[in-house]
């Protein structure tokens, strides 16, 4: 053992997993991973990345390795998020706040952090940010509690239930709070049905095109799907952010639909964005987009920073 996957030279320059895996390392951090891993025809060791229990296995042994998180544990029907991806919106928000002049006593809002807690975990990691993460599911905060109790971080990073799913803010962002950034991966699909095709084609793509009812990153409702699907998600988001203009310095979300970003910086301009940004990401064949924007004008930015 020890040969690695080569993944993505696309990730961001700071990325740890630009280089790929190196397996053996990886079972040696977190042995269970040991059981999926064989050699390929390529004579590469690779896993079976249509296997949630695989995916799930080497993404834990990811932030046991590199994140120092010793406890990462969660229902296999929720959503297994890929650490190399979810880093690397980590890295780029980073560089938004650094080029903003925000280094220092950072606090980020994490909008569906869901039962993994994983955007709070990879910033405080990374960082040394703290965090508040929202979901309209309870037994999910319940399982991201647990997660971040096991790991003693539950100081650095708080949880907030957000009992409205219609809302995105109203209900646990205050006008005394005060958030560096938020971020979100909102749900990308409109229904159950358009999450089932879009997962067939991506079994297909790992030659798994049998298994249609399996997701290789599994998932629940409100983290897959929206009524409206991704573009009625973020005009909500956006909507609401215009009632908290002075409360966030920079509003994110990823966006993985190139045809949304139109109406988006549409609507912006509307709420009087003062700023908006799109950052490109690119992660194998899949490009996605950070979309931010701040209402605050040239003087409330010099103030914030310097406060």
């Amino acid at each position: 053992m020890g040969t690695k996957i080569k993944l993505n030279e696309n990730l961001h320059p700071t990325n740890k997993h630009k280089s790929g895996y190196n397996f053996q390392e990886l079972c040696e951090g977190y042995p269970p991973l040991k059981e999926f891993v064989f050699v390929n025809k390529y004579q590469t060791e690779t896993i079976d990345f249509a296997n949630s229990k695989a995916v799930k296995a080497i993404n834990t042994a990811l932030l046991f390795k590199y994140y120092n998180i010793m406890f990462w544990d969660f229902p296999d029907k929720n959503l297994c998020p890929p650490i190399p991806g979810r880093v690397d919106y980590i890295h780029y928000l980073s560089d938004l706040l650094t080029e903003s002049g925000i280094t220092e006593n950072i606090t980020v809002m994490d909008i569906g952090t869901g039962a993994s807690c994983i955007y709070p975990l990879l910033g405080n990691a990374e960082y040394g940010w703290e965090f508040v993460g929202t979901d309209i599911n309870e037994k999910s905060l319940n399982c991201a509690q647990q997660i971040l109790k096991k790991n003693h971080i539950d100081s650095l990073i708080k949880l907030k239930y957000q009992p409205d799913s219609t809302q995105i803010f109203k209900g646990v962002l205050t006008e005394n709070d005060r958030f560096s950034a938020t971020m979100c991966n909102p749900p990308f699909y409109k229904s159950q049905e358009e999450t089932m095709q879009a997962n067939a084609r991506k079994l297909k793509g790992l030659g798994n095109a049998s298994d249609f009812k399996s997701r290789n990153f599994s998932g629940k409702q409100q983290e897959l799907w929206y009524k409206g699907g991704e573009k009625a998600f973020v005009h909500t988001y956006l909507y609401e952010s215009s009632f908290f203009k002075t409360q966030c310095f920079w509003y994110s979300t990823l966006v993985s639909k190139k045809e949304n970003l139109k109406s988006m910086y549409a609507s912006l301009k509307k709420l009087n964005a003062t700023e908006i940004k799109i950052i490109q990401m690119l992660q194998g064949n899949k490009i996605t987009r950070i979309v931010a924007w701040t209402f605050l004008t040239k003087e409330e930015q010099k103030k914030w920073i310097s406060s």
